[in-house]
C-alpha cells in the first residue's frame, strides 16, 4: 500500500511530527509513504518537505498562490496519479478542500485527520465550517481526540466515517539522552507553538512568581508563532528577561528535553499535543492543564501533575513545589516514561492508521461497485 500525505505545514508542530512518526513506521514495513507539502506563496514553511528529504522519503511540493489556486488544484491531481497512491491522507483544512476539489470523481480513498480546531477568528472559523463540510465526502475522518469526534459528529459527518486515533511516537530519539551532570539552577521549560490557544503568557506570569522565591530558577520556551512579540514585551513588562529566554524553533528536540528538570504545559485549548507525548517520553516530570485529551495521559501526581487552566498562582505553587522535590520529580517522570512506552508509541499508531486505510479502500470500492449496479438500471 502506498500512502499520500498532504499538508500547508505553518512549521514543525504536532502534525508534522505525527507525519514524520508514520512515514519512518511505514519505512519499516511492507508499505511506502511519499509526502506532499504546500508551498505557500505567502508563507512557504517548507521545513517538513527538507527534514522528509533528510531521512530520504519522498517528499513533493506543490506551489500555491493565494487561498484559492486552481493550479494546485490541478497539480494534485496529477501528482496522485504519477504516485500511484492507493490513499490520499491530508491533514489540515487547506489540505482537506484542495484534495477534495482535486479528487472527487476519481475514486481514490481519501483519509483526513483532524488534529484540532481553535476558530480563533472569523477568517479561521469560516475555513473550518468550510472543512467539516468537505469532510463529509471523505472515506474516513480520524480524530485525534474525544472532543474533535463530537464536533466532527455536530458537523455531519456521519459516525460511521468517524475513527479515534490517539497520536503516537517514535521513541527512540528520547531513550538514553541524559541530563547534564552539573548546572546552575534548575530548568522549567515549554514547548509549543507561540499562539494565544497555548496559554505561554499564563507560563511566563507563573515563572515571575516562581522566581521570587527560587530566583536561581531558569525558564525556557521552545517554538515559535505569531505572538512571540507580544510574548517577549511580556517578559520585559514582568522585569524577568534575565531568568526567561525564548528559543524559537529547534531541530534537536531530544537534547532540549534532555536540557530540562521540569516541562509545563499551560495550554488554553489543547487535543493531545506531541510536545507532551515526547516529554513524558524524555521521562519529564510534567504540570499541564486539565484541557482536550490531556487529562487521558497525565494522571494527577502519577503520571504529571494537572492544574487548571490559567490559573496562575496555582500553576506556580505546583512548579515550586516539583522544583524543591526531586524524588517527586523521578518519580513521575519515570511513571511518565513508562505510560508512552506500553501505550503511545509510533508502531501502535501506524497500526491503527493502517487499519483506517484498509478501511477507506474498501468504503470506496463498496462506493464505486453501487454507482455501477446504479448506471447499470
Amino acid at each position: 500500500m502506498k500512502v499520500l500525505h498532504i499538508i500547508s505545514s505553518s512549521g514543525m508542530y504536532g502534525a508534522e511530527a505525527v507525519i514524520l512518526n508514520l512515514a519512518r513506521s511505514l519505512h519499516d514495513g511492507p508499505h511506502s509513504f511519499a509526502l506532499c507539502a504546500f508551498s505557500n506563496s505567502s508563507n512557504p514553511n517548507l521545513q517538513l518537505h527538507e527534514n522528509a528529504l533528510k531521512e530520504g522519503f519522498e517528499s513533493h511540493l506543490i506551489y500555491c498562490k493565494g487561498q484559492i489556486d486552481p493550479a494546485a488544484v490541478t497539480s494534485i491531481r496529477e501528482l496522485v496519479v504519477s504516485t500511484a497512491a492507493d490513499v490520499v491522507h491530508a491533514h489540515g483544512y487547506k489540505s482537506d478542500i484542495y484534495v477534495y476539489l482535486a479528487l472527487r470523481g476519481l475514486g481514490v480513498p481519501l483519509v483526513s485527520t483532524c488534529h484540532t480546531w481553535y476558530d480563533t477568528d472569523w477568517v479561521v472559523s469560516l475555513y473550518g465550517r468550510l472543512d467539516r463540510l468537505v469532510l463529509r465526502k471523505y472515506s474516513r475522518v480520524v480524530a485525534v481526540s474525544d472532543e474533535v469526534k463530537q464536533r466532527l459528529l455536530k458537523a455531519g459527518v456521519h459516525a460511521e466515517k468517524i475513527r479515534i486515533v490517539r497520536n503516537g511516537i517514535d521513541l527512540r530519539p528520547f531513550a538514553g539522552t541524559l541530563r547534564p551532570a552539573a548546572k546552575q539552577g534548575l530548568v522549567v521549560g515549554l514547548v509549543g507553538r507561540l499562539a494565544w490557544e497555548k496559554g505561554v503568557d499564563t507560563f511566563l506570569r507563573a515563572a515571575s512568581r516562581v522566581l521570587v522565591e527560587a530566583p536561581e530558577t531558569k525558564f525556557v520556551v521552545v517554538g515559535d508563532g505569531p505572538d512571540r512579540e507580544k510574548l517577549e514585551q511580556l517578559i520585559d513588562e514582568l522585569k524577568i528577561r534575565e531568568s526567561v529566554t525564548i528559543l524559537g524553533q529547534r531541530d534537536d528536540m531530544p537534547s532540549v528535553y534532555a536540557s530540562l528538570d521540569v516541562m509545563v504545559s499551560s495550554s488554553r485549548q489543547e487535543g493531545l499535543p506531541m510536545a507532551i507525548l515526547e516529554g513524558m517520553a524524555s521521562a519529564l516530570p510534567l504540570i499541564a492543564t486539565t484541557v482536550g485529551e490531556v487529562p487521558t495521559v497525565v494522571i494527577d501526581d502519577c503520571t504529571g501533575i494537572l492544574v487548571p487552566a490559567e490559573n496562575v498562582e496555582l500553576l506556580a505553587t505546583r512548579i515550586l513545589e516539583l522544583l524543591r522535590d526531586p524524588a517527586r520529580r523521578t518519580r513521575l517522570g519515570m511513571a511518565a516514561r513508562k505510560l508512552i512506552e506500553e501505550q503511545y508509541s509510533a508502531a501502535r499508531m501506524t497500526a491503527d492508521y493502517l487499519c483506517v486505510y484498509e478501511e477507506a479502500i474498501a468504503a470506496c470500492r463498496d462506493t464505486s461497485s453501487a454507482n455501477l449496479e446504479g448506471s447499470a438500471k
